[in-house]
């Protein structure tokens, strides 16, 4: 993979997640956040106003292991398999995520430790089937 594909890839990808994001998490189930993150001790740690700038990285981060992980996979510029590959990466990196910080701070509830690598999951596999799409159109 040439570094325009990985960039460009790696774009698109964390503006697809940004949306799909924004659409589960802030439209759908707005208040999943609210709850997840207001348990145990740990009360009231949302952090306002948001650093959109660490939120950035984090989805640059995010999508740059989606697009490597589906360039890595040979054939896999098609929507099907680049949606299975955003799906398995999402939910490997928020289960992974979520069991470690739950076992090391007193942030989240067990039930949003749960249920939050299935609701990446959605998120994920979009943005897999659009970064697909988009290397698989880039010369």
């Amino acid at each position: 993979m040439d570094v325009k594909r990985l960039v460009i890839g790696t774009i698109v990808g964390a503006l697809t997640l940004s949306a799909t994001g924004y659409v589960i998490f802030g439209i759908v189930f707005p208040s999943f956040f609210t709850n997840f993150m207001n348990a145990g001790s740990a009360t009231g740690v949302e952090r306002q106003p948001l650093l959109l700038w660490a939120i950035a990285l984090g989805m640059l981060s995010y999508s740059l292991l989606v697009t490597y992980a589906i360039w890595s996979r040979a054939g896999s510029f098609t929507v099907g398999a680049g949606m299975t590959t955003g799906a398995i990466v999402s939910f490997l990196l928020w289960f992974t995520a979520d069991f470690i910080l739950y076992g090391i701070s007193n942030v989240g509830n067990l039930a949003g430790t749960i249920t939050d690598p299935f609701l990446e999951l959605v998120p994920g596999t979009i943005a897999g089937g659009v970064i697909a799409v988009v290397l698989a159109r880039i010369r």
